[in-house]
């Protein structure tokens, strides 16, 4: 009589995957958008705060 037999440890994967799937479900396609920000090019003025106005190579 052994307590950990493989059939536990595929039952605990099989649950797993599929509270995985109904937890993410319910969060929907809202989870992409806050894990993944969309892209945004950065301004040479919050590149470089100091240089704005000086000329190049001073």
């Amino acid at each position: 009589m052994g307590l950990f037999k493989p059939d536990l440890y595929r039952n605990f994967a099989i649950g797993f995957a599929i509270g995985t799937l109904i937890v993410l479900a319910n969060l929907g396609s809202g989870l992409v958008d806050k894990a993944v920000p969309s892209a945004q090019a950065q301004t040479q003025a919050a590149a470089a705060p100091h240089a704005v106005g000086l000329p190049a190579g001073k």
